[in-house]
């Protein structure tokens, strides 16, 4: 029977694109039923264009359907792939400027930091609908998220569906193990590794080439590169002694270490702000797609892709064995963090579904980083489940970078300001300002 897949902000042309062009590489997915999701009219209509263009490229002749009506859908859905962005760029640039204007710096902000915050909780009304919608309509059904804060949202939503089957994927992992076999010269399909952690703070456990620990020569090229040395994860790694999975603008905001400092910021090359430019960049990328697909009929597909969401419906329809790193629930996973809360694993897929691993402990050094991430991310989904204000101050306040920078008086004015900034996008019964 041919899969039904759904992507929920199809709008989101570079991951559709990406993801449609990984879908119908493989062949046995290449007549598969794809249906598209946007409530903006004119992002969905170029999705469609895409998908279209993708499929003449890769020379598959799937069966593609559009809908502004997400319970439409979701009819007969086997797969749902979630790439939303509630707010979209203006929400985005709310959350770097009000900040900003405390003197609190970010470098990405949709993770934790009040900017991942503020972006869960105006997320979370929208995937309590998705939720609701797939559990009425497609409750087989596998949800794959890619947006993010992906800890928050997948916490998230064991509170609100705990029998929903969701995956939380990112790429964050694979392309930190391909830079480090380019810095140590080693090709990546000859390595092994084995990562766990949460999401954007997952740690490089092991990591070998035909039995040796790639570790000492990773040693060995830091110590002769003075440059190398002046990047945020390097420095952590030094101290830790395990590599992080994120980049380093990203790893610097979710530590107390380095966002405060200037002398810090300038010695490691932090670029602050710098997801507001990416975001730009994506506005620019949507209208150079857009005017090339008014002028013909095919795109051209990027074979560097390597996303997970077509490799989990790739092994879950055929039984092709893999493992990739994913965030679940953490029901024992992970010893030494808290259960209930998303962490990001090795995780075995085959024709019977996705099998998280348990990794036990985590080395103590990493699991009190983790730990210190996964306040705010605790805090914040139980803002949003009991309708708790006060909890959305304490997820600002627990936070490391926002802690580490601002007194409590100014955490509860920031948290105010950013509720007045998003109004009606946040959760009903949090949209009030609340004094100490």
């Amino acid at each position: 029977m041919t899969p039904t897949i759904v992507i929920i902000g199809a709008g989101s042309v570079e991951f559709t694109r990406e993801l449609l062009g990984d879908v119908f590489s493989f062949p046995e997915l290449a007549s598969v039923r794809i249906v598209l999701h946007d409530i903006d009219t004119e992002r969905l209509e170029t999705a469609e264009a895409i998908a279209h263009a993708t499929a003449a490229a890769t020379g598959a002749r799937p069966e593609i359907v559009t809908s502004l009506d997400r319970r439409r859908a979701l009819d007969g859905a086997d797969y749902v792939i979630n790439v939303i962005q509630v707010g979209m760029h203006e929400a985005t640039v709310r959350d770097f400027d009000v900040p900003a204007g405390f003197g609190l710096h970010q470098t990405i902000g949709d993770t934790i930091g009040v900017g991942g915050i503020f972006r869960g909780l105006r997320t979370f009304p929208v995937l309590a609908g998705i939720a609701r919608d797939m559990t009425e309509i497609c409750p087989d059904a596998w949800l794959l998220n890619y947006t993010n804060p992906m800890a928050m949202n997948v916490t998230y939503l064991h509170h609100v569906a705990p029998d929903l089957k969701v995956l939380g994927l990112c790429h964050s992992v694979y392309w930190t193990m391909a830079g480090l076999c380019e810095i140590v010269d080693v090709p990546l399909d000859e390595v092994s590794w084995w990562s766990a952690g949460v999401n954007h703070q997952a740690w490089v456990l092991k990591w070998e080439h035909a039995g040796r620990n790639l570790y000492p020569v990773l040693d060995e090229r830091i110590a002769a590169d003075p440059e190398l040395r002046r990047r945020v994860r390097v420095d952590m790694y030094r101290r830790l002694g395990y590599y992080p999975t994120e980049t380093s603008e990203h790893s610097s905001e979710y530590v107390p270490w380095y966002l405060r400092h200037p002398d810090e910021v300038e010695r490691l090359r932090i670029n602050v702000g710098e997801y507001v430019s990416i975001s730009e960049a994506n506005l620019a990328e949507y209208d150079r797609v857009r005017a090339e697909l008014a002028s013909s009929t095919s795109l051209a597909i990027d074979t560097e892709s390597t996303e997970y969401a077509p490799q989990v419906i790739h092994s879950l329809e055929t039984g092709a064995v893999r493992v990739i790193s994913a965030n679940v629930v953490n029901d024992g996973l992970i010893t030494n963090l808290p259960s209930g809360v998303a962490v990001e694993v090795p995780t075995m897929l085959d024709a019977l579904g996705a099998h998280p691993m348990k990794v036990g402990d985590l080395p103590p050094q990493c699991a009190a980083l983790n730990r210190g991430f996964l306040g705010p991310v605790d805090c914040a989904v139980r803002a949003a489940v009991d309708g708790d204000p006060r909890l959305v101050r304490a997820a600002a306040m627990v936070d490391p970078n926002t802690a580490a920078t601002l007194t409590v008086d100014q955490i509860w004015q920031l948290c105010d300001e950013l509720t007045v900034a998003h109004d009606d996008l946040l959760p009903e019964s949090l949209r009030t300002k609340m004094a100490p």
